[in-house]
């Protein structure tokens, strides 16, 4: 086994277009579609709840929609309401329920450092007990991760170095 390099991971060593983060942002990276997984999450299901949730314009509703279902973070089922037409609900999919701590981290860092004085409007609590719950990075041992300090970048088996 080789020794690991800490200079091997710097920018100009490897390239980028395989950027995990980057291809997630290609798909999440909106406010709107953060907003729709948002209600999603909160239980809502059809387009004009959904609208009404996010007070987004319903083009840009439509889009975000069609969006997270081809990517596979949402699926449509059919349903009628009484002499109406069939209409779509958007349940999320095992992939978009994967997103959950993403979303839980993202409040946290908006409870921390950009809520009102009166305090979050959202507090999140275990269904069994009624505890908080919080996103918590822990290594493989089960070791906490304090902060981005902690951490070591290492190129994986998908990292591709830049040509020489």
């Amino acid at each position: 086994m080789t020794s690991y390099d800490a200079s091997m991971t710097a920018p100009n060593h490897f390239r980028v277009e395989n950027c995990s983060i980057e291809r997630t942002l290609a798909i999440l990276g909106e406010k709107w579609t953060f907003l729709v997984l948002r209600e999603a999450f909160n239980g809502v299901r059809r387009f004009a709840d959904m609208q009404a949730g996010t007070g987004a314009p319903r083009q840009v509703l439509s889009a975000r929609l069609a969006k997270l279902v081809e990517e596979g973070l949402l699926r449509k089922v059919p349903y009628r309401e009484p002499g109406s037409r069939r209409r779509d609900e958007y349940r999320l999919t095992e992939k978009g329920l994967d997103l959950y701590p993403i979303m839980v981290s993202l409040m946290q860092w908006g409870d921390r450092y950009l809520t009102d004085s009166d305090g979050p409007p959202v507090i999140l609590s275990h269904r069994d007990c009624g505890s908080p719950i919080g996103v918590h990075l822990r290594c493989a041992d089960g070791h906490d991760v304090p902060s981005a300090r902690a951490v070591t970048p290492e190129p994986g088996p998908g990292a591709r170095r830049l040509a020489s």
